[in-house]
């Protein structure tokens, strides 16, 4: 049993709070593009395998992209079942979406995204880049692309995260 999520980043810097010395402010340089990469991620919250894609789009044909890759990577087949829980956006929805052998779709009630194991990926992602700007979408993918190898090696800290105490031991 597997849980699926997408997360856009884009070059509109996060900002968090850091510390900085009494009596100084700390300055962080912004620049408001609206330029985004789309995050792709799943989770085996179990064992914390995850396995990600980075896409500079979000729609159906992305998405089966995505799913037909998904099934080859997590062995989906005649010989092995995968149960993909995800949320209802409209793309993963679709009557145009085919769904590849092997694997089942549960869908989580609306608006209950504390269900969803997947969104505890988000923060993992997201701290490489807070505070942080960026020149284009290319030096944005190189820094998602090398924290999503990292999240990939922390199985342990993934699997903390996202193995709730009522998801199946599947």
């Amino acid at each position: 049993m597997w849980a699926f999520d997408e997360h856009r980043v884009g070059l509109r810097p996060i900002i968090k709070r850091v510390w900085s010395p009494r009596g100084k402010r700390w300055v962080a340089r912004v620049n408001h593009r609206f330029d985004w990469l789309y995050v792709y991620g799943f989770v085996h919250p179990h064992s914390g395998k995850t396995v990600w894609y980075l896409l500079p789009v979000v729609n159906t044909p992305a998405m089966q992209a995505v799913l037909d890759s998904f099934a080859v990577a997590s062995g989906a087949g005649q010989d092995k079942h995968v149960v993909l829980v995800l949320d209802n956006a409209g793309w993963h929805t679709s009557h145009e979406l085919v769904v590849p052998e092997g694997i089942t779709l549960l869908f989580l009630p609306p608006y209950a995204p504390e269900l969803q194991p997947a969104e505890r990926l988000w923060d993992g992602v997201d701290a490489a880049l807070y505070n942080r700007t960026f020149e284009d979408l290319d030096e944005l993918q190189r820094v998602v692309n090398a924290q999503c190898v990292r999240l990939m090696a922390q199985q342990a800290q993934m699997c903390g995260l996202t193995n709730f105490h009522w998801w199946p031991d599947c």
